[in-house]
């Protein structure tokens, strides 16, 4: 407003004037504030560390990158003897190495041996020369492709008198009248689930390496695979929801056309159970009632994020006589107050050191291997005064008039605040975590799948899609290799007992079948 036009108003226009301009002053700032943190978020995901581990930046006993050291005085004769340079030898080595005479692999590796001759062994005076040793030089190499046809030639027999014939049957294949040997199906299986290889990619593998099949008979391979290990699939998911302790998430995935050029949104829901066992169930939204689906049978305590359908999921559940009790995740109670650092510093840190107590006594828990009793007792002891100091220190704070609703520092106290009850959950019970972050590492196979495949064309193949990467996470998990366990179960599924399928999840198949597991003829070739 110009002065000449001030001061022609009265008071009270002249007051009204100054606070819509003020008012527009504070709009500005904290609109300023709120793009300034968005830009920090943004230079964060681009640039940033994307651990979520504190880092401890004043300690003392850490020198500094960049602290130049204090160059002693030319004149100072300070008595201190510099000892001389020492050259490492070339041949030690850390052991770490992958090199001609440090490559390790072990036996499963096959090898090929080649025979080098002597010149002198062929000249004129081979006679003065003998062979008292061998030196080997070792090399990595790689074959184009490692397809091979597999012929069973069979001999066809003549009965001399009853002028008959009779022929030796072909073995049984997994799938009868398919050319796919079962070390084939295993192979595309794996690399679909654990390497993320779209059966695209696959499929041009294949024709590099010489092989002719259509992209449709690769499908219809993996389809009927995954086929016969669905029951092995129900098994696991059921002897999951068995279990006291449950943790659950939600993953996107895009499946199906919605319409011409769009896919539908759907959702993996991956369950973790109390014996490292994970189920990827499949559902076409992440509605409460499909929440409740995934859950129908558990009893106990469920562990998740902060998403309300689960608090919904846990009434509904309860109304229908289920005892389950709802625990949130105090990983995803830290990352608001982190999200906040670049707002207020200050306030955000404190809540980020409280929170930092908490996972120390976690670390010494687990460390220490202290028994449920022992555990559950220090936590009560070490961890409930810090629970109750921090949620006191976040009922204060939400108090202060000053944090505008925008502000990231509120919206963390907020989501704080409002699941009390279920962060302190884990104070009662001693197997259940501070977080699902044993979860989340378990789901990243379907990012990581996502960011190369980009979405299942149809919804059944995002259902067989979570079946198949429920035993290939859950081997990975229990130290088991995906492909010998794939070949040995698409070869027993047939001849084991219906009512003891569960012996074949990878939980009970390492116990009994890791140590004598069956393998193709493809294998006997070395």
């Amino acid at each position: 407003m110009k002065a000449s036009n001030i001061s022609q108003l009265n008071p009270q226009e002249i007051e009204s004037a100054f606070a819509t301009q003020a008012k527009k002053m504070a709009d500005q700032t904290a609109e300023i504030a709120r793009l300034k943190n968005q830009l920090s978020w943004f230079q964060r995901q681009i640039f940033g560390r994307k651990s979520e581990k504190q880092l401890q930046l004043e300690n003392p006993h850490q020198a500094s990158l960049f602290e130049k050291k204090v160059e002693p005085s030319v004149d100072q004769d300070d008595g201190i003897t510099i000892p001389s340079h020492k050259r490492r030898n070339k041949t030690q080595r850390s052991g770490d190495e992958v090199n001609d005479s440090g490559l390790r692999f072990d036996e499963s590796v096959p090898r090929k041996i080649i025979e080098m001759s002597a010149p002198e062994l062929d000249g004129e005076d081979a006679d003065d020369y003998e062979i008292i040793d061998y030196k080997e030089t070792t090399r990595l190499a790689q074959r184009p492709g490692s397809y091979v046809v597999l012929v069973y030639r069979r001999p066809v027999l003549r009965h001399k008198k009853q002028h008959t014939l009779s022929s030796t049957p072909a073995p049984s294949n997994v799938l009868e009248g398919c050319y796919a040997d079962v070390s084939l199906l295993a192979g595309l299986m794996v690399d679909k689930a654990v390497y993320h290889l779209p059966l695209y990619r696959q499929h041009q593998r294949l024709t590099d390496s010489g092989i002719t099949l259509s992209r449709a008979t690769l499908i219809n391979y993996i389809q009927k695979a995954i086929d016969l290990i669905t029951p092995i699939y129900q098994a696991q998911l059921d002897h999951i929801l068995q279990s006291k302790v449950l943790a659950m998430d939600e993953v996107p995935i895009k499946a199906g056309r919605k319409s011409k050029g769009k896919m539908q949104q759907t959702y993996f829901w991956p369950i973790y159970g109390e014996e490292d066992e994970v189920a990827f169930t499949w559902s076409k939204s992440r509605g409460t009632q499909f929440a409740v689906k995934q859950l129908q049978g558990f009893s106990g305590t469920l562990l998740s994020d902060g998403y309300p359908v689960y608090t919904k999921a846990v009434k509904q559940l309860n109304a229908k006589d289920e005892q389950v009790t709802h625990a949130t995740c105090w990983a995803h109670t830290r990352r608001g107050f982190e999200n906040a650092l670049a707002m207020e510093p200050n306030l955000a840190q404190h809540a980020l050191d409280l929170i930092a107590k908490l996972y120390q006594h976690e670390k010494h828990i687990r460390e220490a291997a202290l028994p449920a009793d022992k555990a559950l007792e220090y936590r009560q002891n070490k961890s409930e005064p810090v629970v109750t100091e921090f949620f006191k220190w976040v009922y204060e704070q939400r108090q202060n008039p000053e944090l505008l609703p925008s502000n990231k520092l509120l919206k963390a106290l907020n989501y704080a605040g409002e699941r009390i009850d279920e962060l302190k959950v884990f104070l009662t019970n001693p197997h259940i975590q501070i977080d699902t972050n044993h979860l989340e590492r378990a789901l990243r196979v379907i990012p990581m799948g996502r960011k190369n495949y980009l979405f299942c064309w149809t919804e059944l193949g995002a259902e067989q899609l979570g079946i198949l990467q429920s035993l290939m996470v859950t081997c990975r998990i229990h130290d088991i290799n995906p492909y010998t366990y794939l070949v040995d179960v698409l070869q027993r599924v047939a001849i084991h007992p219906a009512s003891e399928v569960a012996d074949l999840t990878p939980l009970q198949w390492k116990k009994k079948y890791a140590d004598n597991f069956l393998t193709s003829d493809v294998t006997e070739m070395g």
